[in-house]
């Protein structure tokens, strides 16, 4: 049976469960997989893929009991679908009798059901991760209060099950590690202001001048005053102290010795009785004074002049003060300048601590939040070992500790989302995690950043898990949800790739940056309304709103809207949901022409977790729009003519074809080329429809499969790991929740978050083999996310 390996193809990409687990005993009173299945197995289908065939390398004499299909879930689910929809088995094999296949899908029905959620002990194990690139930037914005992308120059993070946050494939390289090296020195030159070295220079003054002239007259490189008056000059000075010393003797004449007064914008500073009378034994004027930043002025005065009485206008006698020269040395202690608040946050302590006292309450207080719980004293010592040595090299205070904060970011106890099993855990068996890791699993699930001060404090009273349904409505109410909306929705949506599709100008000459980046907003402002108004997750499917500015208006033709805002709108005929916003068809299109069969795998795929299997090898491309012979359906249709082809593009082509009204940058199209578009199509179930509004209405009526790949994805994103057969009874417990709720979104979160693989974690039983499992799983899955097939391509 072809049709049968290429389902199991595509489960195959994902693995089956280690060896180490152990699903429950199947209930042997209902059907079982030997007597109700094998024998149609066998009949039907041994032909291609049993007794040692592998037609398409893919056999069935691995399935030999009831618990080989629980732990394959996933490609039963497929099978029964392509079953019941008439896909199975081939045309080319005798058809089975209806009631064989009623059969055969009630028993695979039954075998599945029949593992016992009560006794299911196995909760799962994440892998020991690493914060991926955005969880990194966004911890360091809420931790320091630096707002810039430190990881932006980080090697690219892996991908597995769809997702960029997958403990399996975050690997860590001696370049990620020097890369972390440099970015906690980046963030704490920016975060932490460290005293610049006092720049101590001499200024000697120049350009003196008298005033008032008649007390007296310059000289070289000062002046002689006789009079009441002073000398003086002028130049801008930076903000501090200075040391202001003039160079001064004297010519007496009286009783009285010479009097002179240093004086800084005309306030005196020093005064001094000058009685040398020699300019080689010249005295010095000295005076402190502090200053703003200004232009200053400053000057030397007499006195007390004086003139003798035989002294006439040629033979003058009167005292002089003889000033040569003034000279400013600093500024000492100049004012420090506004600390930025991420350096009065991290830097805060006690009023009046001794330094390494103050390093240590910031450093313990820093640890503690980096950490995202409670750190113990010999912590601290080892990170203040590192303060200590650059004490005795003499380093400032500031830069002691801006070493210290650094070796925490460098610590994996940062860098890593760790949970330690308790010392009391029995191997293999669930226990209940803490409180400070569940903090920390719900803030990188809504916020992909730390838990703030409120969950922690939660955390630290034990109280957090008691206070979890409106912990989570106030996450998705803050803004820091908007992470949840860029991340989830970018990787589920593959709203990511966006950025890397690149139209032909020549065929869509309305194509620009702008409208890249208004369809993405489009999409980004759906998904963000359905989640903060809690609204029904089948608005995904259909809607009656959507979000444009006036870039976007004008591509899809809604009047009134103008500038660079984004309005809500009614969403005009056909535009309702995801699967005709612009972005999605994008997307899914090739650069000169539209591509049904991605737009057909994307919601297989996205939509309803029944993925195609990967094409057969050798598979010859569509050729693009200019050498097509006939509409792109035409041609299509004869692809799939060859029988090879024809089960897959079955279930791809006729859900892509409801979408042909729309371009391959999304806009409405009457016509492809000369030929008037067919929207109609077909299921394989018999479904018939006529344009993508009937499509979308039939998708509706698959709520329970939408609400499950969904349900599975939010689960993958939210634990950091692929869901195994022992998580299929929390996720079928979160789609009967939400079938109870109509479909709310918030019952998603609510349910995800609250289920036992979430709160929970299974001790290690066997690291080796379960982690060497579970790391060859993510990698064959990543390899399916990452590398597209030519067919698939088409």
């Amino acid at each position: 049976m072809r049709s049968i390996s290429l389902a199991i193809a595509v489960a195959c990409l994902f693995g089956g469960a280690s060896p180490a687990d152990e699903p429950p005993q199947a209930d042997s009173s209902g059907p079982t997989f030997k007597q109700d299945i094998l024998p149609f197995l066998k009949s039907h289908c041994y032909h291609c893929h049993g007794n040692g065939k592998q037609e398409a390398e893919i056999s069935l004499d691995k399935y030999t009991d009831d618990e080989s299909l629980l732990k394959d879930r996933r490609t039963w689910n497929n099978i029964i679908h392509m079953v019941r929809s008439g896909q199975m088995p081939p045309e080319e094999r005798p058809r089975p009798m209806a009631g064989d296949i009623e059969k055969l899908l009630k028993s695979i029905d039954a075998v599945l059901a029949s593992l016992d959620c009560g006794k299911v002990k196995n909760v799962g194990r994440v892998t020991l991760r690493r914060l991926n690139r955005v969880e990194y930037n966004n911890t360091i914005r809420d931790l320091v209060g630096v707002d810039f992308q430190p990881a932006a120059d980080f090697p690219a993070d892996d991908v597995g099950y769809g997702f960029d946050n997958i403990g399996d494939v975050l690997s860590t390289t001696p370049l990620l590690l020097e890369k972390y090296l440099a970015a906690a020195e980046t963030v704490f030159q920016k975060a932490i202001v460290v005293p610049e070295p006092l720049d101590i220079k001499d200024t000697r003054l120049m350009g003196f001048r008298v005033s008032p002239r008649s007390a007296g007259e310059t000289i070289d490189d000062g002046a002689a005053l006789y009079g009441e008056g002073e000398v003086y000059g002028e130049t801008y000075l930076d903000a501090g102290e200075y040391i202001v010393r003039a160079q001064v003797y004297a010519k007496q004449v009286g009783d009285e010795k010479v009097k002179a007064a240093l004086r800084v914008n005309r306030n005196t500073i020093a005064e001094l009785e000058v009685v040398s009378t020699d300019r080689d034994q010249m005295m010095t004027l000295e005076g402190k004074v502090r200053v703003r930043a200004a232009t200053n002025r400053i000057s030397v005065a007499l006195l007390n002049p004086f003139v003798h009485p035989d002294s006439t206008e040629d033979a003058p006698n009167r005292r002089l003060l003889i000033m040569r020269g003034i000279v400013l040395e600093g500024p000492y202690d100049p004012p420090k300048p506004p600390a930025p608040q991420t350096h009065q946050r991290l830097m805060a302590h006690a009023e009046g601590a001794k330094p390494r006292e103050a390093a240590r309450e910031i450093v313990t207080r820093f640890a503690r939040r980096a950490f995202r719980r409670p750190v113990k004293d010999e912590e601290i010592e080892r990170i203040l070992a590192i303060y200590d040595l650059a004490e005795k090299e003499g380093a400032v205070f500031e830069d002691r500790v801006r070493l210290a904060l650094c070796r925490v970011l460098v610590s994996p106890h940062f860098l890593f989302r760790i949970e330690i099993d308790p010392p009391d855990a029995r191997p293999g068996q669930p226990y209940r995690i803490g409180d400070h890791e569940l903090a920390s699993r719900l803030s990188y699930f809504l916020w992909s950043t730390m838990p703030d001060d409120e969950l922690l404090a939660l955390a630290d009273k034990g109280e957090l898990r008691a206070n979890l349904r409106p912990q989570v409505e106030r996450m998705i109410k803050d803004e820091k949800s908007s992470a949840f909306v860029e991340n989830f929705a970018g990787q589920w949506l593959t709203l990511r790739k966006l950025a890397q599709v690149f139209p032909d100008k020549e065929t869509y000459k309305d194509w620009d940056e702008s409208l890249r980046r208004a369809m993405q907003r489009e999409t980004e402002l759906f998904f963000d309304a359905i989640l903060r108004e809690d609204r029904s997750i089948l608005d995904f499917l259909d809607a009656d709103f959507t979000f444009v500015n006036g870039r976007l208006a004008y591509h899809y033709g809604i009047k009134g809207v103008l500038g660079r805002d984004f309005e809500r709108v009614t969403a005009p005929p056909g535009r309702g949901g995801l699967l005709t916003q612009a972005s999605i068809l994008t997307i899914t299109s090739n650069p000169t022409r539209t591509a049904p069969v991605k737009r057909g795998k994307w919601v297989l795929e996205q939509l309803l977790g029944t993925p195609p299997p990967p094409p057969p090898p050798n598979v010859p491309e569509l050729p693009e729009k200019g050498e097509l012979k006939g509409s792109l359906r035409q041609v299509m249709e004869q692809h799939r003519e060859n029988a090879i082809c024809a089960s897959c593009h079955a279930r791809m082509d006729p859900i892509g074809f409801a979408f042909e009204n729309y371009d391959g940058i999304g806009a409405y199209r009457e016509k492809d080329g000369e030929f008037a578009i067919d929207a109609s199509g077909e299921l394989p179930d018999g479904q018939k429809f006529q344009g993508p509004s009937e499509l979308k209405q039939i998708l509706k009526g698959k709520k329970e499969l939408f609400a499950r790949a969904l349900s599975e994805k939010i689960l993958t994103y939210a634990l950091g790991r692929g869901t195994e057969y022992y998580d299929q009874c929390a996720i079928d417990k979160i789609v009967a929740a939400l079938e109870k709720n109509d479909y709310r979104f918030s019952t998603l979160i609510q349910e995800t978050v609250a289920s036992d693989p979430f709160l929970m974690r299974s001790a290690n039983s066997d690291k080796a083999s379960s982690d060497k499992a579970s790391g060859e799983k993510a990698s064959k899955d990543k390899s399916s996310v990452t590398t597209q097939s030519k067919g698939n391509q088409q």
